[in-house]
């Protein structure tokens, strides 16, 4: 792997839709591990785009990330009671409910730029795609990457004939890469064990890896690479807000919880008015949630409140310091 995509250091950085930006992709690619664009958000020509300016920056090999696509059954009701458990929220920062959330069918036009710019590596969350889309990668030479946060989720990942699993520990920041039920919270080192010698296919291990320490154990106990998402967002070169950063730095152990009130899939992130007080109104399935609180989110962003935020960091955020990209990775290996 680390030949294969002129890796310096056996690191991936986290793709994490929403925050990662082409200047932050291309700084962790220079310097020498894989870069990632977290495109789950983003349409078919906002990933070409995205894809475009990266290359622009750099020459390395880097990674796409995508959201595996389920379209969700409409209940007007349950849709009708999760608005109706944002409208405080919407009072409160003097917004209008948010009225259209039929979700756009994006992936397809995400797929078609990852192809057509023939990127390296594409990954995926929330599932396993469909044989035809791993094919359709796969005839491109794109190397394929599951996630699973279970030994059955990473079995059915090999199964699929992608190339490679990122097994996602419970520490991990972010939406919980999960795609059977019940939803399970495996911590980091547990996962590996459990999965080392039931795949064949090389092993990258997520979740609360904050340290030299960290790194060297997972590699010692058969991950052939290590993915970091929290500790590379308050690198100088990571653009998210200054009160997203500043929280991270501040963040203080036991801090964080899981939720589903932003997004409508389980995600990690700092406890916070609004994750406290959503516990447990009804949550619209996702990406329904997500648009749902789309506004209430910028606006939050803009009147500089954290407290209707969704600030995504893993259980050791408390432990990450601030640097260059290069600094912060040469500190973990």
């Amino acid at each position: 792997m680390l030949k294969k995509f002129e890796m310096h250091y056996p690191i991936i950085q986290a793709p994490m839709a929403g925050v990662t930006t082409p200047k932050f992709v291309a700084a962790c690619a220079e310097v020498g591990i894989l870069g990632s664009i977290g495109a789950g958000y983003l349409d078919g020509e906002q990933t070409r785009n995205f894809i475009q300016e990266v290359k622009k920056l750099t020459q390395k090999p880097f990674a796409v990330n995508l959201f595996v696509q389920e379209e969700p059954r409409i209940d007007i009701d349950v849709l009708q009671k999760a608005r109706m458990a944002l409208q405080p929220y919407y009072d409160e920062l003097g917004l209008s409910p948010v009225q259209s959330v039929m979700s756009n069918e994006v992936f397809e036009g995400q797929l078609q730029a990852v192809l057509d710019e023939q990127v390296a590596v594409c990954s995926f969350t929330f599932g396993i795609p469909s044989p035809e889309v791993i094919q359709r990668l796969k005839d491109k030479n794109i190397y394929v990457i599951g996630t699973a946060t279970t030994l059955e989720e990473a079995i059915q990942v090999e199964q699929s004939g992608m190339d490679a699993v990122v097994l996602q520990g419970g520490e991990a920041g972010g939406h919980r890469g999960s795609f059977t039920n019940p939803m399970q919270l495996i911590a980091r080192e547990d996962l590996l064990q459990h999965v080392v010698g039931n795949i064949t296919i090389p092993i990258i291990v997520a979740g609360g890896i904050v340290s030299h320490e960290d790194v060297q154990r997972a590699l010692a106990g058969g991950a052939q690479a290590v993915q970091i998402g929290t500790a590379l967002l308050v690198a100088d070169e990571c653009e998210i807000s200054p009160l997203y950063k500043k929280a991270i730095l501040q963040s203080k152990p036991q801090q964080t919880t899981i939720t589903y009130a932003f997004t409508g899939k389980a995600a990690r992130g700092l406890t916070n008015h609004f994750t406290e007080h959503m516990k447990d109104a009804i949550v619209a399935p996702y990406p329904l949630q997500h648009h749902l609180t789309s506004t209430i989110r910028k606006e939050s962003a803009a009147q500089g409140n954290p407290q209707y935020l969704s600030m995504w960091m893993g259980e050791n955020s408390h432990l990450v310091q601030p640097g260059t990209v290069k600094s912060i990775i040469e500190k973990l290996v």
